[in-house]
């Protein structure tokens, strides 16, 4: 940097006197109040909460005082950066520092008598009052005030205008304060809205940040005149101050929203908040504190879905629906129109079932398994009264569907099976064939607890979904006699895959198949919101499973997970597709197993990588490396998992659209010509804006943040230095596959089984 410019930046400092002399005396003020509103509120107002609320005063002057406020006029992103600390840094801390209680407390009790208390007591003044910390207000006037000062013609009057830069930081602070009330509602304040509602609120606030990001990012001209003209300081040109403004408020912006969010979905996930709520009558505790079970959500008490799932033949019957259409699927992929996008074998099966499989995964569970059309025709065998034979006890692992699970992703790209519908219906019958083979002749459902790949990518995508199969009274069971739920009876089977609810822990090799909540006598079982980081942070062995962390089958299909979702979209990435290209040119053999050969290899090394990186942050905690390694591979499902989700929602939205023309195709190629001549317009999708970016980066996001809890939570109770040193390689390979998987997105992706365009 010119020595010039340093000096120039350093003197640069200023003390604006009325707003420094306010900040000092809200300061006094607080101090004051706290001291007093302490003697007798010593939990409500800790000693952090006072430090927070001074830092946050302090963000305030330093976002008005310091070489920020210059540099904004020439910089984007330093006008970015101030605006960051007066929306986003310096109302949270304030709000964390619980301040209505300890201000008033700090006035003088003369001032409140006759001046403050007649005011506080006017029913305009407090329906006012109650308006403005109203959810929806906040919510609105913050964003409204944040793009809205955004503005090309708002933002040049803001920076030609003193008077009107300070209304524009002033209506910065004042609206989030109130946005953020909402979020920590602080002491003594009642929350308006139920907890639920703060995830989609602050999503929604994220959404409006990436719009204006992206905006600014991605723009092709100067969005403010002023800085076209501005002197070039730090060797930016105007252009490349407004992308790294976009990116600057695109990351952390996204991430000072998201990190609540996730925080607050765990807590109330985790089961920590109150499990009971007082009844008042008229403000006051009804006599004798009754009080009233707050029950968590059970998917199998909502009156529609409960009595679906519990009839005897629901489940089967959504089998027999996804059977039909893989029939129709097959048929279509031998006669059909040899070209992928025109036949249903080269869209339905890659691009829109895979991507609501693993969208179901996350939000619902194990719900491609219930409809599973595979395990439908095995009901026939077994009514023969073949299935007598135990599976071998040296194939009760998890290696067998591992290595299917990589076959079929290497056979993915190696065979471009998304590109041949024939190829695609040979993979279905072959599936169909050995599901009826395996479960004839071997009890227990082998064939879905050890052999099927897309299994054991569902049980471990599975561990962090929400929702888990689970007994409401463990008492219940204790008195039990009958174990319906695990043996059946005279109408029911019992689970054939030997999960014993009592002692089930996790998701894993859970089918949904209802067959215990319909062998239950009791009715004792349900489909309830769990913690998204149980299964992987849980030290109680499962009941089929043992204890998850030490078992390395799980770990390996873990890491096949996520190296193939991140493998998989960088083969179809220009990028990518030049990568292999050229090894290919170097070595002829690799480009005949093109993007299959790549992720194989990416995961081997990968693979290496976080044995070595687990067996470091071992060393952190009292568990053992092997221990360590798995949790710490287990760690990283929920960013897979996001990648996976990212990566094929753009295959979804793309792909249903052309549904219809594909019905019609299929329809003229069987002979239904009564489903119309298709019109492939119709089914042409162009995606404008970056509407699909933005919830790709929110899937993608919400997986970092989440496997960065649970890398937290892989070594044991230590020292927080201790930790942080022990946890730190894992951590950088996150948040360096996360960079990755970022940029692969931001790639143009290839329109894979799409037909684009009249035909």
């Amino acid at each position: 940097m010119n020595p010039e410019l340093s000096d120039a930046i350093a003197a640069s400092w200023s003390i604006p006197l009325w707003a420094t002399l306010s900040l000092l005396l809200t300061a006094i003020l607080y101090w004051r109040g706290w001291q007093v509103a302490r003697l007798t509120r010593a939990a409500e107002l800790p000693g952090w909460r006072a430090g927070c609320f001074f830092a946050g005063l302090a963000t305030i002057w330093l976002a008005i005082a310091s070489p920020l406020d210059i540099l904004g006029n020439w910089l984007l992103l330093a006008h970015m950066a101030q605006h960051l600390l007066l929306m986003s840094v310096a109302p949270p801390l304030l709000l964390l520092g619980a301040p209505t209680v300890p201000l008033l407390r700090g006035v003088p009790r003369g001032w409140i008598r006759d001046g403050l208390a007649p005011l506080f007591s006017s029913r305009t003044l407090q329906a006012f009052g109650h308006f403005l910390i109203h959810p929806a207000t906040g919510w609105i006037a913050m964003n409204v005030a944040y793009l809205g000062w955004h503005v090309p013609a708002a933002y040049e009057l803001a920076l030609r205008s003193p008077a009107w830069h300070e209304v524009e930081h002033a209506c910065f602070l004042f609206t989030s304060l109130l946005f953020w009330w909402t979020v920590l509602q602080p002491w003594p304040g009642r929350a308006r809205w139920s907890r639920w509602a703060m995830v989609p609120y602050l999503v929604a606030a994220d959404l409006a940040n990436t719009a204006l990001s992206a905006l600014l990012a991605f723009s092709t001209d100067v969005l403010y005149a002023t800085y076209s003209t501005a002197p070039r300081i730090f060797g930016l040109s105007a252009m490349q101050d407004q992308a790294a403004a976009g990116a600057f408020m695109w990351v952390v912006g996204s991430a000072i929203y998201l990190v609540p969010a996730i925080g607050i979905t765990l807590s109330l996930l985790s089961g920590r908040r109150p499990r009971h709520a007082l009844v008042t009558i008229g403000g006051a505790p009804a006599a004798g504190k009754i009080h009233a079970a707050i029950q968590p959500f059970d998917l199998l008490r909502v009156p529609v879905i409960a009595a679906f799932l519990r009839s005897r033949y629901g489940r089967q019957s959504l089998q027999a629906i996804s059977l039909v259409v893989m029939g129709v699927v097959i048929a279509d992929g031998f006669i059909g129109h040899p070209m992928a996008a025109m036949n249903l074998a080269g869209v339905l099966p890659w691009n829109v079932v895979r991507a609501v499989g693993v969208l179901g995964l996350l939000f619902a569970g194990n719900l491609f398994c219930m409809a599973c059309p595979f395990t439908l025709p095995r009901e026939l065998g077994r009514r023969f009264g073949w299935a007598r034979l135990r599976w071998p006890p040296w194939l009760r692992v998890k290696w067998v569907g591992v290595g299917l699970m990589l076959a079929f992703f290497f056979g993915y790209e190696r065979f471009a099976l998304w590109n041949n519908p024939a190829r695609t219906a040979w993979l279905l019958v072959a599936y169909v064939a050995a599901a009826f083979l395996v479960d004839t002749f071997f009890r227990g459902a082998s064939f879905c607890k050890y052999v099927c790949p897309i299994g054991q990518f569902n049980f471990v995508g599975s561990l962090i979904s929400p929702t888990t199969l689970q007994v409401r009274s463990v008492s219940t069971c204790n008195t039990c006699a009958t174990r319906d739920c695990i043996r059946g009876n005279a109408q029911q089977r019992g689970c054939e895959l030997e999960l014993y609810l009592p002692e089930k822990r996790s998701n894993a090799d859970c089918t949904l198949c209802m067959d215990c909540v319909k062998a239950c006598p009791h009715d004792n079982i349900g489909i309830v919101m769990r913690s998204m980081t149980r299964d992987a942070v849980a030290s109680e062995p499962t009941s089929s499973l043992g204890r998850l962390s030490r078992r390395m089958d799980v770990a390996a299909a873990a890491l096949v997970l996520v190296f193939a979702g991140i493998g998989n979209a960088a083969a179809m990435v220009a990028p990518g597709a030049d990568f292999l290209a050229a090894a290919g040119r170097r070595v002829p053999w690799l480009a005949t197993s093109a993007g299959g050969f790549a992720g194989v290899l990416a995961g081997v090394l990968l693979a290496a990588a976080v044995v070595w990186l687990a067996s470091q942050a071992a060393r952190g905690g009292s568990s053992s490396r092997r221990e360590t390694f798995g949790r710490g591979v287990l760690a990283l499902v929920p960013l897979g998992m996001g990648m996976w989700a990212a990566h094929l929602l753009f295959h979804l939205l793309m792909g249903v659209p052309a549904l219809l023309p594909l019905v019609q195709q299929a329809g003229q190629d069987l002979g239904f010509h009564w489903l119309g001549l298709p019109r492939w317009s119709a089914g042409a999708v162009v995606l404008q804006g970056n509407g699909l970016l933005q919830l790709q980066l929110l899937f993608l996001d919400g997986g970092l943040l989440l496997s960065l809890y649970m890398v937290w939570r892989t070594v044991a109770k230590t020292r927080v230095a201790q930790r942080l040193l022990a946890i730190a390689p894992l951590a950088l390979l996150t948040v360096t596959l996360y960079g990755f998987g970022f940029w692969l997105l931001l790639q143009p992706m290839q329109m894979r089984g799409v037909m684009m365009g009249d035909m």
